[in-house]
């Protein structure tokens, strides 16, 4: 799977959340400034070519919708920052988030009871 840019996740994030869309639609959830339709309507079409969205005709334009998961590439963005920086090691990045981010004890035993759920 590729990765997506800035600008693309953006998008997908607002697909994810619509499950469906027309390029106007898309723009009414982005933060201000608002991009431009053109812009927007590029950066959809991209994501078409990436495998990442795809649409139905409706009308004279189209609505679109994603094809991945928020999951699958949430799983897949976050084993590529572990490989990429952590030399694929769950632990190292853990360690490091709860170095710099000053978690406490507390939260770090409410992620064990978390993890500990899952098994």
């Amino acid at each position: 799977m590729k990765q997506l840019t800035k600008a693309e996740e953006e998008i997908m994030h607002v697909l994810w959340q619509l499950e469906k869309a027309n390029v106007k639609q898309i723009i009414e959830q982005l933060p201000e400034p608002k991009p431009a339709y053109n812009t927007v309507s590029t950066i959809v079409r991209i994501l078409e070519s990436k495998g990442f969205v795809d649409y139905k005709k409706q009308g004279k334009g189209h609505v679109y919708f994603p094809l991945i998961k928020k999951q699958d590439y949430s799983n897949q963005s976050l084993n590529s920052l572990v490989d990429n920086y952590f030399q694929g090691s769950f632990k190292s990045m853990v360690s490091f988030f709860v170095k710099k981010n000053d978690i406490s004890l507390k939260e770090l035993e409410s992620v064990l009871k978390d993890i500990n759920k899952k098994d």
